[in-house]
């Protein structure tokens, strides 16, 4: 309230136009409760309870199944153990926060889920207990987690899902389960390898259930009941179910994305479409900004690729990291006209604010817009706390001729202006992730590359070690997870992409045009004075000589010039 009643009274003395920009997790409950303690104690609490129903159902899928005991607890409770201290130690990085640990547990209960519906739906089958084994849908929650978190998490995964499933499905044999879940499991997480097109969750089941088919024979074989099975569902049925849950998969992963805020490879692809009206704006509007946008997105790409980090991500948030510039495209060097210069009429205080409002008037509109959260990090952290150098060195330069007048009595005391280094820095935060941290850098590095004068290799690199030097220095890289090897690798692969797109081309010899020869006309021409032989030199052979290389002598020789009738 306070804030409206302050905004209100700017606005009546003309000190603000009564807009707000929109700002990015501000005093956001879920964002608080991603980090706490207490969430991470709940999450796990309802996994548990959660764990303990399905097992209790799983108990009822048949008659005569033993009941649950005390010893059923304890088995859960050490395999309980076990997965929370296999997340704190080796996938403390991969689960960040209780969002995604909520994402990864719910995925691995929503899996128990579906395999204790699966052997309920099929309780009044008369099939072998080898069968029942083999047509549950193993691969779903690998599935998931390896395609929406990594193929890391989606182990994590196929072992608990696994560990826990012989506990819920009783009514199955514990080392058939095992050994099915693991080898079915193991299979989709090896499968999912960067999928960036819908269309390979397809191609992952149709693999997952050809494995589950020949492992189906197998197993009928090995316990000798191959006979008792008839040969249509052994083979048919786990192929049917593979290609069932890729499908099942794919329409679920835009619900998981949207509910989580997570975003897969196939949805970077997606959203990677120059044709976004953002994007169409930047082209119209802003072209020089569109321009350095692409190349800024080739570089960071390239660099992610090097060191392990979201390609696909780093592209797509490279295009829309400048969409701030929108607001005042006439203000930044790349597209402003050479012959008027608006900063000329601006103190350097006052350029720098324009400069560094781009920022926020990027989260604005992005927020607007509705981008991805993770291109709104983007675009808040690629200057990170950063100063305007250029424009606090000229402010500088100001106050320090105000102090010499000053001393020659020309100007008062009142006159030097306060300059501070706060008011020329960008308001951050810092690059808080891989991504985030490389863009910021291919976005120094591009615009620092137009400035190099007959680029080379070592120019270019002398440029970007100074440049990533400055950053380490100045503590923008601090709060990201970068390495000194991983920085290394960054800088090399700039260099690489800088030196393809700045090689020198081959100097090409301009071509002679040919002129149309006059008409030749039948009566024979009287001859003037030196006129002993015709012209026998065409303009054809300079052009096809300065092309195919050295013509012969005799096609070469320039003949004796013809004195005008005028000379004459």
């Amino acid at each position: 309230m306070f804030e409206s009643i302050r905004r209100a009274r700017l606005q009546r003395e003309g000190l603000s136009c009564g807009k707000t920009r929109r700002k990015h997790q501000e005093g956001d409950l879920f964002d608080e409760m991603r980090t706490h303690p207490a969430g991470t104690v709940v999450t796990y609490v309802l996994f548990f309870i959660g764990v303990a129903l399905l097992m209790r159902l799983g108990t009822r899928v048949e008659d005569g199944l033993p009941a649950l005991t005390w010893l059923h607890a304890l088995y859960a409770a050490a395999i309980g153990f076990a997965m929370v201290s296999h997340e704190r130690v080796a996938l403390r990085e991969q689960i960040c926060d209780n969002g995604v640990l909520l994402l990864v547990l719910g995925t691995i209960l929503m899996h128990l889920a579906l395999i204790v519906f699966t052997l309920d739906m099929f309780t009044g089958q008369s099939w072998g207990k080898a069968l029942k084994a083999v047509v549950l849908p193993h691969a779903f929650g690998p599935l998931v987690l390896s395609v929406i978190l990594g193929r890391r998490i989606g182990l994590f995964g196929a072992i608990y899902a696994t560990l826990f499933g012989v506990l819920v499905c009783v009514s199955v044999s514990a080392p058939t389960f095992m050994a099915t879940s693991t080898l079915i499991g193991f299979t989709g997480v090896l499968l999912t390898k960067r999928v960036r097109r819908r269309n390979r969750l397809f191609m992952a089941g149709l693999y997952v259930g050809l494995v589950a088919m020949a492992f189906s024979l197998l197993l009928h074989e090995a316990a000798g009941v191959i006979m008792e099975e008839k040969l249509g569902r052994m083979v048919g049925l786990p192929l049917a179910v593979g290609i069932l849950t890729g499908m099942a998969i794919g329409g679920l992963l835009p619900v998981l994305e949207s509910v989580f805020g997570v975003t897969t490879e196939v949805s970077w692809l997606e959203l990677a479409d120059l044709n976004h009206p953002l994007m169409r704006r930047l082209s119209i509007e802003a072209p020089g900004t569109y321009h350095h946008s692409l190349v800024v997105a080739n570089l960071s790409e390239a660099a992610a690729e090097r060191i392990g980090a979201s390609a696909s991500m780093c592209r797509v948030s490279a295009y829309f990291h400048d969409i701030g510039k929108l607001s005042k495209p006439e203000y930044f060097i790349e597209n402003m006209d050479p012959e008027a210069n608006p900063h000329d009429d601006l103190t350097p205080r006052m350029s720098a604010l324009v400069i560094i409002a781009h920022v926020k008037d990027g989260v604005d509109l992005a927020i607007k817009n509705n981008l991805n959260t993770r291109m709104i990090d983007v675009i808040e952290q690629h200057h990170g706390t950063s100063l305007a150098y250029y424009f606090y060195r000229q402010a500088l330069d100001q106050k320090a001729e105000v102090e010499r007048l000053v001393k020659l009595g020309k100007a008062k005391d009142d006159d030097v202006p306060q300059v501070s280094e706060e008011t020329f820095r960008y308001p951050g935060p810092k690059p808080q992730f891989k991504e985030s941290a490389i863009i910021s850098l291919a976005d120094a590095v591009e615009s620092a590359s137009r400035t190099l004068e007959k680029p080379n290799a070592s120019r270019i690199e002398t440029m970007i070690d100074e440049i990533v030097q400055g950053r380490m220095m100045d503590g923008q890289l601090d709060e990201c997870d970068l390495t000194i090897a991983e920085l290394a690798k960054i800088k090399a692969s700039f260099a690489k992409t800088l030196l393809s797109m700045m090689h020198g081309r081959i100097k090409y010899q301009k071509a002679v045009e040919s002129k149309p020869a006059p008409p030749v006309r039948d009566e024979p021409k009287p001859l003037l004075a030196g006129d002993d032989e015709p012209a026998t030199m065409a303009s054809g052979n300079i052009v096809e000589a300065s092309f195919t290389g050295p013509q012969p002598e005799a096609l070469l020789k320039k003949p004796r010039g013809r004195k005008s009738s005028s000379a004459a």
